[in-house]
């Protein structure tokens, strides 16, 4: 079920029977028709191992199930949203960016040291975002939440993108990460905060990134 943008900050999503999505607990702003809205503690079509994943990493991000018929507009915190259409391929996002996404779509954990290995779980700590990261694989839409815009960026073979690990919101495709160190214009002009860490994506797909370094 694609999403409708009302706005930078508000997406509408329409609900027919027989149908489902979760979104973030807290995210819906208005409904038409007769919608329902269920606490979900299953983590989604990840199951209880998804669960674990994000528990262990303290990244449980509640979810609530919306089923019925009619529309339902979602936001939250005044956050910009960008609506990611995937079309078999699996997305690559941190939980806590969630706002709304297809029931359709499988929900799993990936432990984010088995791309970059040791560096992988650096970069974890660099972003303040965990361990673990959230994917979503199949046909189906999913809204995620940035600040101040977002920018897709694609990712194609022998040209990697490097971005600023505060800046990343997620990727989608065939990529590999690696997190290095660099040292960058911003050391280089006092204005480092440092880290200089940058985020390098190789292979095919594309990464989203937001116009700021603020986290959420």
């Amino acid at each position: 079920m694609p999403f409708r943008e009302v706005n930078s900050k508000v997406v509408e999503a329409a609900i027919s029977p027989g149908q489902k999505m979760f979104s973030q607990r807290g995210a819906m702003l208005a409904y038409r028709g007769d919608v329902t809205f269920t606490p979900n503690t299953a983590g989604g079509h990840g199951g209880v191992m998804s669960m674990i994943g994000r528990r262990v990493a303290d990244e449980a991000t509640p979810l609530m199930t919306v089923e019925g018929s009619g529309t339902v507009m979602f936001g939250h915190g005044g956050h910009h949203i960008q609506v990611v259409n995937l079309s078999g391929e699996t997305l690559y996002v941190e939980a806590d960016r969630l706002l709304a996404f297809d029931g359709t779509l499988q929900q799993g954990t990936m432990f984010m040291g088995s791309q970059g290995g040791v560096m992988g779980m650096v970069r974890g700590q660099v972003t303040g975002q965990g361990l673990f990261t959230t994917t979503l694989k199949g046909h189906g839409a999913v809204a995620v939440m940035a600040h101040g815009g977002v920018i897709e960026l694609p990712i194609t073979p022998g040209r990697p993108v490097h971005v600023d690990p505060q800046a990343y919101v997620a990727h989608h495709g065939d990529v590999r990460n690696k997190l290095s160190t660099a040292l960058g214009w911003r050391d280089m002009v006092g204005r480092g905060s440092g880290e200089a860490f940058q985020l390098e994506l190789s292979g095919s797909g594309a990464v989203y990134v937001q116009a700021s370094e603020e986290k959420l």
